[in-house]
């Protein structure tokens, strides 16, 4: 783009209010990142080629067509010029539809326009638009169009172009070679002339490449070929100029062809509105039950992983992630897919409750924030687990595939990151609320539809995130039956650019699960068949006890526990004593506890404990002379290479963890004890690490309205200074002010919102303390961004080094 056109754009950008300057800002929020010193470097931040592709990355296909369009014009372009040109790619209807879809195009070209002109990447009048400094660059090629002929033969020899001009269009000519071939092929006549001379299977190829991609792979492109000599399809139009070889193995078509065979179209169908949405109608208050439920396993599955985790952490792989073993036993101990336990584990990560020890021999462990998270109620807890799912930028999905080099992609590794993966995310839920209540859209619908609102987007891997997305969906709660549940719709409002056009009543997410969910019981119908049957849901203590001390039989809407010798062992050596397990199933039970779970309990008990086992490496202690006896004279006991050292105590070389083993599979029920006697509980405390939430990913979130009014009122006062050239302002006479800090915070703040002048007192770096006349702009972290009157410049000041603050007089 020429300095020309840049100073035409940049003063244009000038001459817009305050409020199309914060709508720019809010489009393009990358533009403040940090505050551009004045218009100048507003306009050449928004015009480099990073942020004009984040914008156009934004675009639908209709918008983005508009700006292809628009590039593709040799000057300024009214909106009557756009809209003849869009409205050749219209597919023909009848004389009525031709109207509606007239009416249509007109108002989706008026939308396109002023959004287009809002985020920069066009400019000027409805007479006269151009396309913003940098735009046509970044759209190279636009509208699927190959190269100008003059870029396509550039690099040919002048003799190769004399002899293919002599073979289509013989005379003298004072224009070197390449400008009379770009003349010819820009006239129609001449191109439909040449197309009409190639053969059936020329002409094929020919339409095959008009409408991209307009360049194939030819080997021996380059070979000198004349019209008399050529043989097969591809050598007629390379001796007519129809195709150009732009390397020894590549062709393109150019882009004058190109447009006489589209018939002067330049997309092949297009369509002012996204496509409709096909789906299933459902009952809408069964999809939000549904999806309820969904939510609240869900939320009992990361539950349940966390305790699993806090007791048996599994280790942390050298390269990052968790080992495909330790998935598929996680996923075996939870009762689930494989790709349902990655889901899980990945969610957990996202939302802080599971994080890496941190050591070189690391263990995957819950945190912290665990143990704040499992005592909120269950809307709660479902609100920060699907938050985290829709703003992580990592795609379980990919779990168990193979990467670039053949290795498998673990769960909770780094190559599981995808910049796109909540954008997609979000977008696709924004599709299913597009639906309308009660209908789940079909799959192929989604991503017809994503297509339609990403068209710059990754074809392959969106299509791949969107289906991801689906399928979790389903499983987190956020969908029911297919159907976008109602705190579903509440979770894309917390997501403001993909929830804007949602309406509701402003509740929450968990607002709108919590009267959804099942009530937390907390009684149990024990059972003489030594079961115990929960009719719902526990509350949180009493299912982790229950878990401890029976084994699940069965899933559903109730759940069913076995108490076994195991089972009760296991609580016991968890320092529960028979009473109190007792006491537990008395208070919590709605019937009597029946005689043989009495029995069960008081006989494990009474033989637990009566054999000890220490470290020598390990001993044997009883106060019953005649039961080790009976553990000496057993033949199994062989290999454990036991030594009596008293009437009641054995020692043995092996480990006290094999001991305790051995002996327990000889029928014995021993328990592990301290050096100081005392017994082991064998259930060791929960452990934790320390963890934070992940940040979310590439997701565009609405910044915040007041930061971009600061920013744009910096860029406003930078832009006065850059252009008066005003030198410092004299410091101000009299004491350097002095306030207390709560105030001077608050007058700076009220100062941002009204946008007044403020003096104040500042500590230079030597501690000398001065006086400033600022612009104040913006304040966080800590820091006051301002414009400076006393040194004519945008700078940053330390809010601890402000002194005091007073009014300008």
């Amino acid at each position: 783009m020429s300095d020309g056109m840049s100073g035409d754009f940049t003063a244009w950008l000038r001459g817009r209010a305050d409020e199309q300057l914060r709508a720019l800002v809010a489009a393009r929020p990358e533009l403040i990142m940090p505050v551009p010193p004045h218009i100048e470097g507003l306009a050449a931040r928004a015009g480099t080629p990073s942020a004009i592709g984040r914008a156009l990355d934004r675009l639908d296909r209709f918008s983005l067509s508009v700006v292809e369009t628009l590039t593709l014009q040799p000057g300024p372009a009214a909106c009557r010029d756009l809209r003849a040109l869009l409205t050749r790619a219209l597919p023909h209807r009848s004389r009525a539809e031709e109207r509606r879809r007239a009416q249509a195009l007109d108002a989706a070209l008026r939308d396109a326009v002023d959004r287009l002109r809002t985020a920069c990447l066009i400019f000027g009048p409805d007479e006269a638009l151009l396309p913003a400094p940098g735009v046509t660059e970044a759209l190279d090629p636009p509208a699927g169009l190959g190269p100008p002929a003059t870029e396509v033969f550039r690099h040919h020899p002048p003799e190769a172009l004399t002899a293919l001009l002599a073979d289509i269009a013989p005379g003298e000519a004072a224009d070197p070679p390449v400008r009379r071939l770009a003349a010819l092929l820009a006239e129609p006549g001449t191109v439909e002339r040449l197309v009409a001379e190639v053969s059936p299977q020329a002409r094929a190829a020919l339409d095959e490449l008009a409408w991209g991609p307009p360049s194939g792979r030819v080997a021996g492109a380059r070979r000198e070929i004349r019209t008399a000599t050529a043989r097969s399809p591809i050598e007629e139009l390379l001796a007519r100029g129809l195709l150009g070889a732009t390397g020894e193995e590549t062709v393109a078509l150019p882009r004058e062809v190109a447009l006489v065979l589209r018939e002067g179209r330049l997309h092949r169908d297009l369509s002012p509105g996204p496509p409709e949405i096909d789906g299933v109608a459902r009952d809408q208050a069964l999809a939000d039950r549904t999806a309820a439920g969904q939510a609240f396993t869900f939320v009992r599955t990361v539950e349940e992983l966390c305790e699993l985790w806090s007791h048996d952490p599994p280790g942390v792989l050298r390269a990052g992630g968790l080992a495909v073993r330790d998935l598929k036993r996680t996923a075996q101990l939870l009762d689930l897919p494989e790709w349902t336990a990655g889901l899980v584990v990945e969610v957990a990560h996202a939302a802080g409750l599971v994080a890496s020890g941190g050591s070189v021999d690391g263990e995957w462990l819950p945190t912290s924030a665990y143990d704040a998270w499992r005592i909120k109620a269950t809307e709660d807890r479902w609100a920060v687990l699907v938050s985290a799912w829709a703003g992580m930028d990592r795609a379980p999905g990919l779990i168990g595939e193979r990467d670039d080099r053949d290795r498998p992609i673990n769960a909770l590794h780094p190559d599981l990151r995808r910049s796109a993966a909540s954008e997609v995310r979000l977008r696709t839920l924004s599709v299913l609320a597009a639906a309308g209540p009660g209908i789940a859209p079909t799959a192929a619908s989604v991503i017809g539809r994503l297509a339609w609102e990403q068209p710059r987007r990754r074809v392959a891997q969106r299509d791949r995130l969107a289906e991801f997305a689906l399928r979790e969906a389903e499983h987190i709660g956020v969908t029911g039956l297919g159907v976008l549940s109602g705190h579903g719709r509440a979770l894309l409002r917390t997501f403001p650019p993909y929830g804007a056009g949602e309406g509701g009543t402003g509740a929450g997410p968990a607002e709108l699960l919590a009267p959804l969910l099942p009530t937390p019981v907390n009684r149990v119908l024990l059972q003489a068949d030594l079961t115990a049957v929960a009719p719902g849901p526990l509350v949180s203590d009493l299912g982790r006890w229950l878990a401890l001390a029976a084994d699940v039989e069965s899933k559903g809407g109730a759940t069913v526990y076995r108490f076994s010798e195991g089972s009760i062992r296991r609580s016991l050596d968890a320092g529960q004593s028979a009473d109190e397990l007792l006491t537990t199933l008395e208070r919590h039970s709605t019937t009597p506890v029946p005689q043989p779970l009495r029995y069960l309990i008081t006989d494990v008990a009474r033989r637990h404990g009566r054999i000890r086992v220490g470290t020598a490496s390990a001993y044997i202690r009883c106060d019953d002379p005649a039961v080790l006896d009976e553990v000496v004279a057993d033949r199994r006991a062989t290999v454990l290479r036991l030594r009596r050292l008293a009437p009641t105590v054995l020692a043995s070389k092996t480990s006290r963890a094999t001991l305790v083993d051995a002996l327990r599979a000889m029928g014995y029920a021993p328990v592990a004890e301290s050096l100081e006697g005392d017994m082991l509980v064998a259930r060791a405390n929960a452990r934790r690490t320390e963890g934070q939430p992940l940040a979310r990913g590439g997701a565009a979130i609405a910044p915040d309205p007041d930061i971009v009014a600061a920013a744009v009122r910096a860029i406003r006062a930078g832009d006065d200074a850059h252009l008066a050239r005003r030198g410092p302002a004299d410091a101000p006479r009299g004491q350097v002010p002095r306030s207390p800090s709560t105030a001077t915070i608050t007058a700076l703040q009220e100062a941002i919102r009204q946008g007044t002048r403020v003096w104040i007192g500042y500590l230079d770096s030597q501690g000398h303390a001065t006086s400033r006349i600022l612009e104040p702009a913006r304040m966080e972290g800590g820091y006051l961004t301002a414009y400076d009157e006393t040194r004519a410049a945008v700078h940053r000041f330390a809010l601890h080094r402000i002194t005091g603050i007073a009014d300008v007089n």
